[in-house]
């Protein structure tokens, strides 16, 4: 079962009101939500499970059966949180959280490609009903829009030269497995001292393309603020440094968004923070958790408070 990275931490930052309203906007397999739930159902509270992943919804309904009078399990985008509370009659909630990695079960049971290492339809919709899979990027775009993407989502150095092999084996013959992917990107990237198997920087950017990722992270912190009640927390854990970036990148607008310019003495628009971090920095895990959960060795946890 998948295990919930930084679970002891999430629970100790974000819930400050164990009557209050709290909200996984990834529910996943429902490891942090049964967490959440152990806590905050006993003493009245209220936890809406949020994913975009069906397997993920039927899991979850299972695990987190014992607090079904507390919970409501909804199949969507977390980035519609706004419209998701407007049906439910709530107005604003006292928790957020937000974990960003892909759960094992998608990795090693959804049958959907997002694994190099198993020979799967080249899929990787976290949504199986949205209309674009990996397999049409990989044999559709051009070389360049292959290579900005691999560039850009996976930051990978030798991203041109993975995208030319991409089109060349293309067009003997489609592209359609992970496995095939993969073996094309091997013959590529042969660094033995790279820590991570070759393939792993272009498949996570094909991901985060399919699934609109940062898209869909960007849209939902705009909305952050209007969500949350004055006290309440939102914590996020992030696996890479794009979705990081950006994550620090709204805190850092949500403490400071005066945009005067800078040799004007004073603010003169207005703007006020409406955000402060809880921690200076983002949390890690522990070496102990890392031997455990060799998973959640990048991720970092950042909780934020609505002022």
């Amino acid at each position: 079962m998948h295990k919930p990275v930084l679970l002891k931490e999430v629970l100790d930052l974000l819930i400050t009101d164990p009557s209050g309203i709290y909200v996984d906007g990834t529910a996943g397999t429902g490891g942090h939500s049964e967490g959440i739930a152990k806590i905050v159902c006993e003493k009245g509270g209220r936890l809406i499970c949020i994913d975009r992943d069906p397997d993920a919804i039927e899991f979850a309904k299972k695990r987190l059966s014992p607090f079904s009078n507390y919970i409501d399990l909804i199949r969507s985008n977390y980035k519609d949180l706004d419209l998701i509370l407007n049906d439910l009659g709530i107005e604003k909630v006292t928790g957020i959280l937000l974990d960003l990695g892909m759960s094992s079960m998608q990795l090693e049971a959804s049958g959907r490609g997002f694994s190099f290492l198993r020979d799967e339809p080249l899929d990787m919709r976290m949504d199986p009903s949205d209309p674009i899979k990996a397999k049409d990027l990989v044999n559709r775009l051009s070389e360049y829009e292959l290579s900005r993407i691999i560039k850009e989502y996976g930051e990978e150095n030798k991203a041109r030269k993975i995208a030319r092999k991409i089109v060349e084996e293309r067009k003997k013959a489609l592209i359609e497995t992970s496995l095939q992917l993969a073996k094309i990107v091997s013959s590529v990237v042969q660094d033995h001292s790279r820590r991570h198997h070759p393939a792993t920087k272009t498949f996570q950017a094909l991901r985060i393309a399919v699934n609109k990722e940062l898209d869909n992270l960007r849209e939902f912190l705009e909305k952050v603020p209007d969500l949350l009640e004055k006290g309440g927390r939102i914590a996020i854990i992030s696996y890479h440094s794009l979705e990081d970036r950006l994550v620090k990148e709204y805190i850092k607008k949500w403490e400071n968004p005066c945009t005067c310019p800078p040799h004007i003495p004073y603010c003169i628009c207005g703007k006020m923070p409406v955000m402060r971090r809880v921690t200076k920095k983002g949390i890690k895990p522990k070496e102990e958790e890392i031997i455990d959960n060799p998973r959640s060795r990048s991720a970092i946890l950042r909780v934020v408070e609505k002022i």
